[in-house]
Formats: structure tokens, sequence, C-alpha cells
């Protein structure tokens, strides 16, 4: 395995800055998820380490050699797209075959018997490995997909959304044992998506990307606890952060124009008058919609609460984040 370093990398179609001066380092063995909307340059990020795109200035290194002049199979990393890229006419053993029988691996058959039997169990298509692709349903299309860069050992795993297109069970459990084949094998894997629960519970870096700029890295407790931004702040947290004026509430320091407050950030029974407007009861939480001074506030409670509709209940902020008219954070 092997670090990743991206150093100043800007790339540009057209008119269009899709990376912004984009700078990080992914340490060796580490699970980073790089987290942002449609357009943030999430995959663009990816395609410059795969070497499927070109920087137009900056460079991307791999093991601490640059990687301008080497192709993307040069560069030994393995790649997952969010479309299935399987071929059709082989079985989904044949398609997990095919990369270790590439002649610069020479593995051994034995030893493909074995990884892909591995990795079938892991992903749980060993009853479809005599099937066809066209006869797979897309979950377990995708399932095979991850599966081919599995078997192989790359120095790096990039992976765009690879679980978007599964259900809501299977997204879990794949969670689980991407995270712990990582862990096990110590994987260098960078990986995009727009789950923030798929990047709290798997990563140990995150990178926040907006509109091509990377706007904080850390881990994802640094990042949840200590937003640079608003932006940064919306991108973690369930239910979303609040952003509220400041000046709905005082004590509020120099500069600041926007407060935000997390679900525990609210401190309940205390301070001034908020109206539920509804109650969202989630089994292990509750959700309270609240009008506070007319301006609507989510937080969370007691998953056996009484609360309804109309009741009256106190809030008042509780060690919040403050931000400037910007959205930049100042305190």
């Amino acid at each position: 395995m092997a670090d990743v370093v991206i150093n100043g990398v800007s790339k540009f179609y057209d008119s269009v800055t899709a990376l912004d001066n984009v700078s990080m380092t992914i340490p060796d063995g580490s699970f980073v998820v790089l987290l942002g909307p449609t357009g943030a340059g999430k995959t663009t990020t990816l395609r410059m380490v795969s070497g499927l795109e070109l920087p137009g200035s900056g460079e991307v290194s791999i093991g601490g050699q640059p990687m301008r002049d080497l192709s993307p199979a040069e560069r030994n990393v393995a790649m997952v797209f969010q479309q299935y890229s399987l071929y059709p006419h082989l079985t989904v053993r044949q398609n997990l075959e095919f990369p270790l029988k590439s002649p610069q691996l020479n593995t051994p058959k034995v030893e493909i018997d074995r990884k892909v039997a591995n990795v079938a169990e892991i992903l749980q298509i060993s009853h479809k490995l005599d099937n066809k692709a066209t006869a797979l349903s897309g979950g377990e299309m995708q399932r095979v997909s991850i599966g081919r860069a599995l078997v192989r050992n790359p120095s790096v795993y990039l992976m765009d959304e690879p679980l978007s297109s599964l259900d809501a069970k299977l997204r879990s459990d794949l969670r689980v044992e991407l995270k712990n084949i990582q862990a096990n094998s110590g994987a260098t894997l960078l990986y995009v998506t727009h789950d923030q629960i798929e990047a709290m519970t798997m990563a140990t870096h995150i990178g926040v990307l907006d509109k091509g700029r990377l706007v904080q890295y850390g881990s994802p407790r640094e990042v949840y606890e200590n937003p640079v931004s608003v932006y940064a702040a919306s991108r973690l947290g369930q239910p979303r952060i609040n952003i509220l004026p400041a000046d709905l509430f005082s004590d509020v320091p120099k500069g600041a124009k926007l407060i935000g407050l997390r679900p525990e950030q609210i401190k309940q029974g205390e301070g001034e008058n908020s109206h539920v407007q509804r109650v969202e009861h989630l089994g292990d939480q509750t959700r309270l919609h609240l009008s506070y001074k007319n301006h609507d506030v989510i937080t969370v409670t007691d998953a056996h609460t009484n609360l309804k509709e109309g009741d009256v209940v106190k809030v008042r902020p509780n060690k919040p984040f403050y931000f400037d008219a910007a959205g930049a954070r100042v305190s």
C-alpha cells in the first residue's frame, strides 16, 4: 500500500473550474472520504489520482513517485465506479477472476480461486458465481464491480459512490465489511460519497469539497465538532445543523452574524419559549420540529417523549458555533 499526495492540483473544463488548487495527503493505510454535493469536485479528484484525467496544474504522487507520466495501468490503483464496469458476456466468477489473470500479476490458479471465493462470500454473491453478469440485479452487479477491485492488491483503492445503488440493509452491511477489509488489510482507500453516514462511520479522514475547493480536511470528529464554516458544518450531522441569525440570542461574540446549533447544542427545559410544530418518532430517537421566534429549529429529544404539536418547550444554546456574515467560523 502507499500514501497519496495531491499537491496544488487544479483542473479546468473550458470556463468551469472543477478543482481549484487542491492539496491533501492521504496517509498510507487510511480511509479517506471526499464529501460534498454534485459538482464539488469529488469524482474529478479520483480521476486525477487514477490517471483517467491529468491535472491542469499541480502534481499527484503515489508512494513518493510522481504520477504525471504514468498511465492508469502503470499506477497500480483499483477503481470502482458508480456505473457497473462488468463484462456482460462473462460469468460472475470470470469477471472476478479477470483482474488476477493480468500478465503483470501472473497469479497462480489456486490463489485466484481462493481470492474469488473469499470476496464472493464477503459480498454475498457466492451463489451467483456461475451466473452471467446480465442475469444479475443492479445491486448484484455493483457488488461484483466492488469485488473486482477487492480481489487485487493495488497501491490504492478508489471508490466512487460504490454503495449508492444498493438497498438500505445491504448498504449498511457492506459499510461494515468495507471498513473491516480496509482496516485488516492496511489498504489505502479514497472514497467518494454524498452519504454523511458512510463518511462518519467509515472514514479515518474526511475532505469536504465545495465548488472544486477543499474547505476542510480532518478526522470525522474534528470536522463535526470543529467545522471551519457553515458549509462544512452542514455536511455532517442528522438532523442537519440549525443555522439561525445570531442576534436571536444574547452574549454573541463580536463579528458573529450566524449561530450554528446541532441537536446536542440545544438545551431543553431552560431559556425562552419555542413551540412544537411536529414530532417525528424514529424508534431510537424523536425529532422535534420547533418554531423559535418565527424560525424553524430541529432537535432531538427522548424517544418516549409525550410532547405533541402545540406544546411549549424552553430552549437555549449550549456551546454553539458562531459564524460571520460570509459563513466563516468566528467562535
